[in-house]
């Protein structure tokens, strides 16, 4: 079981909302706890499986298309996305896909910008296009989350509704340790920014079930068509992250050396040992 307060003292996505039907049952793990998902008449709700021993309830709650729960008798706030509330913009979810890593090392993937030619070659990044400019990273202390801003990329195909290619401005947040949004430039709408979010459920140290989303102004793309583009990205992210070693995300800075581009992994890792992350981690040389 996980010791680490930090880690939980937070609220975990754990099913889409429609992944949830009335009156059957849904076991998952979190934290290495096992958990039991139902919905029955219209509330979702979720307790642990102790192998022996009494079921404890957990409180859970409905928010950014699903279902949440925590381990903390006392979690913090659920962070705000205004932008949910926003008219014209769709939500497309994606459902659980299991990755063999720490839940941390997706995270820091997903901030990683310089893998954009290399390892999505024509979509998010083409050579020669290969320097990240440098970008401003701040540790936001009123909502404690880190956030890297006055990023910007070329992208050939930047999102679904982009026709040819872009420089993009992306702004990465932080909000909790598992759990990271991009707000990116709107092909389509001058000013707006699309989401694009991952929300990671921690179900062992070193394997996770990504629940991601996009929250986007699109006229002219399905649904499917949505989910298809953003899925064959993180696909492409999933080899890499299953082949890292080590899983576990090193804390130490002589264990992986960082470059410039690497601003926002550099905050990230400060950001968790500051906090006395242990869970997922791997422990200081």
């Amino acid at each position: 079981m996980c010791d680490d307060q930090f880690t939980r003292s937070y609220w975990y996505a754990v099913a889409r909302i429609e992944d949830l039907p009335e009156g059957r049952p849904r076991a998952t793990k979190l934290l290495d706890v096992d958990i039991d998902l139902l919905r029955t008449q219209g509330q979702a709700t979720a307790t642990t499986r102790p192998s022996d021993g009494q079921a404890i309830h957990l409180p859970t709650k409905e928010q950014y298309g699903h279902v949440w729960t925590t381990l903390s008798e006392s979690p913090r706030d659920l962070y705000a996305m205004p932008e949910f509330e926003e008219p014209g913009r769709r939500l497309v979810t994606a459902g659980a896909i299991t990755v063999s890593c720490s839940g941390l090392r997706v995270v820091e993937n997903f901030l990683d910008m310089a893998h954009f030619p290399f390892v999505h070659t024509g979509i998010l990044g083409e050579e020669p296009h290969t320097d990240v400019a440098a970008y401003d990273v701040e540790l936001r202390e009123d909502v404690d989350e880190v956030w890297a801003t006055k990023c910007e990329f070329y992208q050939p195909k930047a999102a679904a509704a982009a026709e040819g290619g872009q420089l993009t401005r992306y702004m990465y947040r932080v909000a909790q340790p598992f759990s990271t949004v991009l707000y990116k430039t709107c092909p389509i709408r001058e000013g707006a920014w699309d989401l694009i979010g991952l929300f990671i459920q921690p179900k062992t140290q070193t394997e996770c079930d990504v629940h991601s989303f996009v929250l986007v102004f699109d006229d002219s793309n399905s649904d499917n068509a949505l989910l298809q583009f953003q899925q064959m990205i993180f696909m492409q992210d999933r080899m890499i992250l299953e082949n890292q070693v080590p899983s576990l995300l090193p804390l130490d800075p002589r264990l992986e050396l960082p470059t410039r581009a690497d601003a926002s992994s550099i905050a990230y890792r400060r950001w968790l040992k500051a906090h006395g992350q242990t869970y997922g981690v791997l422990p200081q040389a």
